[in-house]
């Protein structure tokens, strides 16, 4: 936390220009320019506005799931990393500083006020925030947070942090259905830039907070009774169509933009996708169906036949799509929309369903762009990054007014079916899956700002309705819902919603990785040193085995070609489980309250291998 806490105001609607005498300018409380009380709407936009945050904190994410690879982010590429910067603590800045007591007055003064609209969209604001800090972070300052005066700030443990969560969602639903009598106007429409004062929206948003709370859970081994139940009846009160998708919106402007902030983080205008962040080849081989087969020998590849379109034998059982392009719903056109390609750089055939789906797609390693088949180009399809003139605004979510992304309804009814999974409820599950992958078609389609024919100035390289008749042909296909229940694993749900989530969610899809322990092979309640892994690998499961969630995906260190690379020895062997909390508050001013976390302390140098716990069968041991 920070030393002392005063409030902030994100936005003032005017300065007020007032001849004073002696007294009033002695008087501190009427400052104008710190004023001590704000109509609690003019908190809303500041607050909202701040979810760029996230974004800078994919770039740890990003590499941490393998949607991304960097030059930049190395350390999270490698799963280590020290407590010597605030890389990655940009949520954490966030939560307690520039939303922080902005919010807590907002829903405050509401409150007192019977504004119940405003009051409850600041508990369902808050409820996704402290959501998303603990799932990133583990342990974090609750009771002890905006207390005045407080030099050292206590931790809460994670299970209690789960329980206020919800508890401000559902205190956001019922405030949010109650009569409000204040006649806001405008106040709220032109202040809420994700739903302009939509209250039903709200509550389903808030609803959704509940279901990825919850979801995180689903690996532990009271969920079928403790959890799954109350995310069933969550998800149908949720996000249902792509309409209600929580999304940002973001002024853009390019050059012309009055600030550069108001560019998306990933247009081309700030520079933040660069070629130092670049899509990893894992990412490549989930989108295109080409995931390899190893031999369990070696670990190395299985070549293929003379004369095949791919140097290794790609595994039997692919599960987002094939090479079979041509044949009918065998193509994912999510992949010439959310990955990159340097193929028809003039924009030539982005009317042309064949020649999209010849396009060649490169993803790079962990740590450099150049990969096993060749060089991940940037996020806009170029080779380099130079200037805007080639990229124009950008491309898809990488575009300078593209909208922050916060929930989809696509991936509500991802965990949906897991729960139900969960449940073995097979038919439920099977349906959820499939309205899933629909509704990540239409969010996917939506964004789409396709380029010109014939000039390579930027823009998707293909149209909304080419995109469109592909995505129809796919969802009828064998991959979706031409799939056989008897066909139908949790792999296809997990992967389908990485793919959904690919890459503006990838902190939620982190959280799934970790509450499946990245398919490490080990027995016993978690992985531990000699028990899936120890100094020089990790062991994970072959992509045989029917228990491996995400097939193709393997760790760094993990057993097989192009991988074999260890990592810190500070690690003892384990990859990275969380994110250390912000540097410059915590490690500067707050270390004796690190030093007492259990099971490994916060001063540590593997806390970031401290397994959090959501993703403990049971509680997390005490020593």
């Amino acid at each position: 936390m920070i030393k002392k806490i005063s409030i902030s105001v994100l936005l003032l609607a005017s300065f007020m220009f007032i001849t004073t005498s002696c007294e009033d300018y002695l008087d501190v409380n009427k400052n104008v320019d710190a004023p001590d009380y704000v109509e609690g709407y003019l908190y809303l936009a500041g607050i909202i506005q701040q979810y760029q945050g996230m974004y800078w904190d994919i770039r740890a994410t990003g590499p941490l799931t393998q949607m991304m690879g960097t030059s930049r982010y190395t350390n999270f590429a490698n799963h280590y990393y020290t407590a010597g910067s605030d890389a990655a603590g940009e949520q954490w800045r966030v939560a307690y500083w520039l939303q922080g007591m902005n919010l807590e007055n907002m829903i405050n003064q509401s409150v007192e006020q019977e504004q119940w609209t405003l009051a409850g969209i600041g508990y369902a604001i808050k409820a996704y925030t402290w959501d998303q800090l603990t799932k990133y972070h583990g342990e974090l300052i609750l009771e002890d947070a905006f207390v005045p005066g407080l030099l050292s700030h206590r931790y809460d443990y994670q299970d209690k942090i789960y329980t206020a969560v919800r508890e401000w969602a559902y205190q956001a639903i019922e405030y949010l259905e109650m009569p409000d009598a204040t006649g806001y106007g405008t106040k709220i429409s032109a202040n809420d830039y994700i739903y302009r004062g939509d209250k039903d929206k709200w509550v389903r948003f808030a609803y959704g907070v509940i279901v990825r709370n919850l979801a995180s859970l689903s690996n532990k081994s009271d969920f079928n009774t403790a959890y799954a139940q109350e995310l069933i009846t969550a998800a149908s009160r949720s996000l249902a169509t792509s309409a209600d998708d929580a999304t940002v919106t973001v002024a853009g402007g390019g050059s012309e933009a009055p600030q550069s902030s108001y560019n998306n983080f990933w247009g081309t205008r700030r520079g933040n996708l660069s070629r130092s962040y670049f899509q990893h080849e894992y990412a490549v081989q989930v989108f295109t169906g080409t995931v390899p087969v190893y031999e369990e020998s070696t670990g190395n590849k299985v070549p293929a036949p003379e004369g095949s379109d791919s140097p290794y034998e790609l595994a039997a059982a692919q599960i987002i799509c094939d090479t079979n392009v041509m044949a009918t719903g065998h193509y994912d056109p999510r992949v010439a929309v959310k990955l990159a390609t340097a193929d028809d750089a003039d924009y030539e055939f982005i009317d042309d369903l064949e020649s999209i789906k010849r396009r060649n797609y490169y993803g790079g390693g962990f740590t450099g762009y150049g990969g096993p088949l060749g060089n991940a180009p940037s996020f806009y399809g170029r080779n380099a990054v130079t200037s805007t003139t080639l990229d124009g605004s950008g491309r898809w979510l990488y575009r300078d007014e593209a909208p922050y992304i916060l929930m989809t309804a696509a991936e509500i009814k991802f965990c949906l079916a897991e729960a139900y999974w969960k449940l073995n409820m097979k038919a439920e599950a099977l349906q959820a899956f499939k309205d899933g992958v629909a509704l990540d078609l239409d969010f996917t389609g939506t964004y789409i700002d396709a380029g010109t024919k014939g000039q390579a100035a930027g823009g998707d390289k293909i149209t909304k309705s080419v995109y469109s008749a592909a995505a129809s042909e796919y969802l009828a296909g064998p991959f979706v819902n031409g799939l056989d229940i008897a066909d139908f694993t949790l792999s296809h749900i997990m992967m389908q919603k990485w793919v959904a989530l690919y890459p503006w969610g990838a902190g939620e899809a982190w959280v799934d990785m970790r509450k499946y322990h990245y398919d490490i092979d080990y027995t016993g309640d978690y992985p531990a040193d000699g028990n899936g892994w120890d100094l020089s690998q990790v062991d994970q499961k072959w992509d045989d085995d029917p228990t491996k969630v995400y097939k193709g995906l393997y760790l760094r260190p993990a057993q097989v070609q192009d991988r074999k690379v260890t990592y810190n020895a500070f690690n003892e062997g384990s990859p990275c489980y969380r994110i250390r909390p912000r540097y410059n508050s915590e490690y500067m001013w707050n270390k004796p309250s690190l030093e007492g976390l259990r099971p490994i302390s916060g001063l540590a140098p593997n806390y970031q291998c401290s397994i959090p716990w959501f993703a403990y069968p049971g509680d997390m041991p005490t020593k």
